[in-house]
């Protein structure tokens, strides 16, 4: 490492620290499959929920069936943590008048934190030509919620251009939606280059990156399978060899997260949610060096 190299690390690393009370996190999880699964989510909750997050969110699979999975998870994570818990609701497979009967619940049960999304395009068993739009539109009618939506720095995979991609993603901030969080990225400039995109076409909330501290290089594979997240080809040479080698993975993936985290820190960004897998140990080496530590220790 060249000294100007070191000395430049230093330097991050020193503002890192200087910046850590400014710092926000928050997490997300998907609802477990079964009872040893379910073990694995509250040891990840417990130990994740000491750093403070600012909220964690819990996914819920459309055509799965299992959003009533979903919904004890938050009620649960409220309950346990006191923490703010939005779950994910998405439109595709449902019609507005059970979407609007579960705001109500939502809302009557003093959840006020949603993560409004279309949902994965497959075979509708309702007839709804509803879009992420309608949803936050709807949301708003029931009541004031803090309605974060997504957003894709490599383009939505069904978007017919990255210009309709930022015009639907401004509609939705139009419409009510109060965050934006991003699909999970490893190209930072395009991160960069797609934020100052939204500032040109009057998006002003804050864009916040969304990490996904790698575990399992051949399992992050299958998932970019359907999406247009970009794997640099220097990412394929570093975990090349180590399909067996799952500790040395993790350690790699730590060090790639964190080094993400520093670059974007140093670009203005001062929030982030972690797509977790419901595994707390990869994101909270990560979060700690960010400088956000076990607050319960203060």
């Amino acid at each position: 490492m060249s000294m100007f190299h070191a000395t430049q690390q230093e330097i991050l690393n020193r503002y890192l620290v200087e910046l850590k009370e400014n710092i926000s996190v928050s997490f997300e999880f998907f609802p477990p499959k079964n009872a040893e699964m379910e073990k694995v989510l509250w040891h990840s909750v417990n130990k994740l929920s000491k750093l403070g997050p600012d909220f964690v969110s819990v996914t819920y699979g459309a055509y799965s069936g299992r959003r009533e999975y979903t919904n004890r998870i938050i009620k649960d994570i409220k309950e346990r943590t006191g923490l703010i818990a939005a779950p994910h609701l998405t439109c595709i497979d449902t019609t507005p008048e059970i979407l609007r009967n579960i705001a109500w619940e939502y809302w009557n049960n003093n959840i006020r934190n949603i993560v409004a999304l279309r949902g994965d395009q497959v075979v509708q068993r309702h007839s709804s030509s509803m879009y992420a739009v309608d949803l936050v539109s709807l949301l708003r009618e029931v009541g004031d919620f803090d309605i974060a939506v997504a957003a894709y720095p490599e383009v939505h995979p069904e978007a017919k251009t990255p210009q309709s991609d930022l015009i639907n993603l401004k509609k939705k901030i139009d419409a009510g939606a109060s965050k934006v969080i991003t699909q999970f990225f490893f190209d930072v400039e395009q991160y960069l280059r797609f934020r100052d995109l939204c500032v040109s076409v009057g998006i002003e909330i804050e864009i916040i990156p969304g990490i996904l501290p790698i575990f399992n290089f051949s399992q992050l594979k299958r998932f970019i399978t359907f999406t247009k997240v970009k794997v640099p080809n220097w990412m394929c040479i570093i975990f090349d060899g180590l399909d067996q080698d799952l500790d040395t993975q993790k350690m790699l993936g730590v060090f790639i997260a964190i080094d993400m985290v520093k670059i974007l820190v140093k670009e203005g960004v001062r929030n982030f949610h972690f797509y977790t897998l419901n595994r707390s140990d990869l994101t909270y080496a990560v979060c700690h060096a960010l400088g956000v530590k076990n607050k319960r220790h203060k």
